[in-house]
């Protein structure tokens, strides 16, 4: 079952943030655009590569208008030692949810049930606190921020014009398609 449109359930966590802790709500991401970046577990391989990479382009998700939330089930005291520990993960500004009883994995359907992790999923969620886009990759595999990027992008600009749709490797200020008779089996 898809889980595009789905809007996304009540929900409070513990966050880990420039060196402070936090709750983050379900209130906190209505309004603006949102990303959730789940990923297995802290003090492992790929995903440090993961979160650096986001980190790397965090000022422009900022810029657009979009808040960037990784998420993983360890606690918010987990995440604060391994931000202490490691170089990678020190470079993070945005807030590191903690999802310890699966509230948001079992929400966002990513949970590992008899690992008690949650897979590579990438959420897109909306101003109304919708899914508007996702993506679940193999543990093994690492996804890329710059592709991320441009998906919320595009995501924003059909939101604004909605008679618009935007192509294969749509970049902002490139053209996009006004869906039509005119087009059908003409690209």
């Amino acid at each position: 079952m898809s889980l595009i449109n789905k809007e996304v359930a009540d929900f409070t966590v513990k966050a880990y943030q420039n060196d402070n802790f936090h709750d983050v709500s379900k209130k906190d991401i209505l309004g603006k655009w949102s990303v959730f970046f789940f990923y297995p577990a802290d003090f492992t391989f790929v995903c440090p590569t993961e979160l650096a990479d986001l980190a790397d382009k965090y000022e422009e998700f900022k810029k657009i208008g979009c808040e960037i939330f990784s998420v993983s089930c360890d606690s918010h005291f987990v995440h604060k030692a391994w931000h202490d520990a490691s170089d990678t993960i020190k470079k993070l500004q945005y807030p590191m949810l903690a999802d310890p009883n699966h509230q948001l994995s079992r929400d966002f359907q990513v949970l590992i049930e008899n690992d008690g992790m949650s897979e590579r999923g990438t959420f897109v969620v909306n101003p109304e606190g919708k899914i508007v886009a996702y993506e679940v990759v193999a543990g093994n595999i690492g996804r890329n921020a710059d592709e991320l990027l441009r998906r919320v992008e595009a995501l924003q600009f059909v939101a604004e014009h909605g008679d618009q749709v935007c192509p294969a490797k749509w970049q902002p200020g490139a053209k996009t398609l006004k869906p039509g008779l005119d087009l059908v089996g003409k690209l």
